[in-house]
C-alpha cells in the first residue's frame, strides 16, 4: 500500500537504485506512475506492505517500506528487484550495478565506474569534499542524514 514518503518512520528500510544515465522528465513521470501501481500491490505473505518512494535528480529511485507494520521478505524483495529489472529493460538503463559511483560535479550529477572514480581521486579530479551519493544507507533516517555527503564522510573515503 503506497503512502507518502514523509509519512514513513525513520527506521523504514530503503533501497536506492541509481541509473547510469539521467532520465527525461517524461520517463520519470512514467516511472512514478509504475512505482505507485507496483507499491499499491506490493505485499509479503499476503499482507500489504506500507511503502513509498522518492525520485531524485532524474537519476535515483528510492523505495522504502515500513518494517514495523510488515517486514519485506525474500519473495517481496525479489518482486521489487523484478520490477526494477523491468524498468532497466524498458528504459535501457542500468539500475542494479553497485560498482559505480555517482557524485556531484558542480551542479551536474556525474556517474562513473568505481575504477574511474578511484583514478579521478588519485588525479585529484575529485576530492574528500566532493559530494557523493552513499547508496549503502539502510533506512530513511540514514538516507536523510548520510546519503548526500562529502566523500570523506562515506565509504568513498578509502580512495583518498
Amino acid at each position: 500500500m503506497y503512502i507518502p514518503f514523509e509519512n514513513l518512520p525513520g527506521e523504514s528500510k530503503i533501497w536506492i537504485y541509481q541509473s547510469n544515465r539521467k532520465f527525461s522528465d517524461a520517463e520519470f513521470a512514467e516511472i512514478e506512475t509504475d512505482l505507485q501501481s507496483f507499491l499499491n500491490k506490493w505485499e509479503a505473505h499476503g499482507v500489504s506492505l506500507e511503502s513509498s518512494y522518492e525520485l531524485k535528480y532524474n537519476r535515483f529511485i528510492i523505495i522504502a517500506v515500513n518494517q514495523e507494520i510488515q517486514a519485506a521478505t525474500g519473495c517481496s524483495i525479489d518482486s521489487s528487484v523484478v520490477f526494477i529489472q523491468k524498468l532497466e529493460q524498458k528504459y535501457k538503463v542500468d539500475l542494479l550495478d553497485k560498482m559505480n559511483v555517482t557524485f556531484k560535479n558542480g551542479e551536474h550529477i556525474a556517474h562513473k565506474s568505481l575504477i574511474d572514480f578511484k583514478k579521478m581521486a588519485k588525479e585529484k579530479a575529485v576530492t574528500e569534499n566532493t559530494i557523493v551519493f552513499n547508496n549503502l544507507v539502510n533506512n530513511i533516517e540514514e538516507y536523510n542524514e548520510s546519503w548526500e555527503v562529502p566523500a570523506m564522510d562515506s565509504w568513498h573515503s578509502r580512495f583518498f
